[in-house]
């Protein structure tokens, strides 16, 4: 799991173009979105297409997401459950 943890850091960075934050700035437990990371919706687009396209997880339902999304553990566990890829 920590090994997911580490690529799904390192992928945020790179799909939302994070340049001034390093994989030690993002607390596994810390909120994505709000006082966390302070990502925002189209943030929330793009993680979603990386789940698609790197994963294979398709998500449909808003509700999901905010459950998914928010934190890196929440989503590493949620991968590991239902990756197809």
């Amino acid at each position: 799991m920590q090994a997911l943890i580490q690529e799904l850091k390192e992928k945020i960075i790179a799909v939302l173009s994070l340049e001034d934050i390093n994989l030690e700035d993002i607390n596994d437990n810390d909120p994505l979105f709000g006082d966390g990371l302070g990502l925002d919706s189209i943030d929330a687009l793009e993680l979603i297409v990386m789940l698609d396209k790197d994963y294979g997880i398709k998500l449909t339902d808003p509700k999901e997401g905010k459950v998914i999304f928010q934190s890196i553990e929440t989503m590493a566990a949620y991968i590991a459950a239902n990756r197809l890829k």
